[in-house]
């Protein structure tokens, strides 16, 4: 069985931290994002990622850990149908489709056993949520099979409180809606011609836990979540010194945390120094920054190696004082799950 994991784009709402690195290799409990996704895949299953930034990176990562991927070049961005038609020559039977960005508890095993006994052409992951208006939500029988999707309903409209998870199990047949070498929607423009054309089309939905690691908050949340899941207080890399106060939050590999230091709900990557009596809540540190004494930072993203002076105080700011690289947008590109 082979896996599309699409992890393309440049992951601009999480600038800086993505000038450096692809949104994909982002730790979450100092392991890349990609590690946590791959790592609930059944043994034995064929690992394709569709990427283009900074993939040199993600093959790097792969090659030290011993792991076989195949890195698929996209030539320009190409959205979740168009990433998943040119991975097309390494399919050879019913395949999943991952979202890179999507931290969940599904039974990825449970999910191919459900598609399998629907006898279903495709089947997508579902997600219950309370704010309906905000997304796409699908009209769904009794049996799961989904009729269609509704974009934004009013909440009184809704057919569902069921959203696009982003994990699908697809039918070969299904690459042949998807037209080559463009960006296409597989969400807006495939499923509902899949539908249309009366092919068995089933949603699953599971519970457990389900995050977007789309903006600096929700990549946050995830920490703070499976902290709680393993029961940790924090959690730290390689040769750190932490003479401060650490709760809710994952620090990296030769990070310094001085006396009377505190970092609450907080990810620092690696080489980092927070100096004594500063405060850190909310915060994402990325590598060889140095945070001064007696400052106070609260919902900040700092960038790669920024040195934040004593006593500045700094909320609700992205912290990135160098030019920013050359080629990377300054705005989204593609088609994210959901905005």
């Amino acid at each position: 069985m082979q896996a599309v994991i699409l992890a393309g784009g440049y992951g601009t709402r999480l600038a800086p931290l993505t000038y450096k690195r692809p949104k994909a290799l982002l730790p979450i409990l100092n392991k890349p994002m990609l590690h946590h996704l791959i790592s609930s895949l059944p043994k034995g299953t064929d690992i394709i990622i569709a990427t283009n930034y900074k993939k040199e990176q993600i093959e790097e990562y792969f090659q030290k850990e011993g792991i076989n991927i195949i890195i698929n070049d996209e030539p320009q961005p190409l959205g979740t149908g168009g990433a998943t038609k040119f991975a097309e020559k390494y399919i050879n039977d019913a395949f999943l489709v991952l979202n890179g960005d999507i931290i969940s508890s599904l039974n990825i095993r449970k999910f191919i056993q459900f598609h399998k006994k629907k006898k279903a052409t495709a089947t997508i992951s579902l997600w219950p949520v309370k704010n309906v208006w905000e997304f796409g939500v699908v009209a769904m029988e009794s049996d799961g099979r989904i009729i269609k999707f509704v974009e934004k309903p009013k909440k009184e409209d809704a057919p569902s409180n069921l959203i696009n998870a982003g994990a699908y199990f697809l039918e070969p047949e299904v690459l042949d809606y998807i037209e080559i070498g463009r960006l296409v929607s597989m969400e807006k423009e495939i499923f509902p011609k899949i539908i249309e054309d009366g092919k068995r089309f089933y949603g699953y939905t599971f519970d457990g836990f389900w995050i977007d690691v789309g903006r600096p908050q929700s990549y946050i949340d995830v920490n703070k979540m499976l902290l709680k899941m393993k029961r940790k207080k924090y959690v730290s890399g390689k040769k750190c010194r932490i003479e401060g106060i650490l709760k809710e939050s994952c620090i990296g590999d030769n990070v310094t945390i001085e006396k009377k230091a505190e970092v609450k709900s907080s990810i620092i990557y690696d080489n980092v120094v927070v100096k004594e009596n500063a405060l850190l809540q909310n915060c994402i540190v990325a590598s060889d920054c140095i945070v001064g004494k007696n400052v106070v930072m609260k919902n900040v993203v700092v960038g790669d190696g920024e040195i934040i002076e004593d006593e500045e105080f700094l909320e609700d700011a992205k912290i990135w004082r160098k030019p920013i690289p050359d080629g990377y947008p300054e705005k989204q590109i593609g088609n994210p799950l959901q905005e």
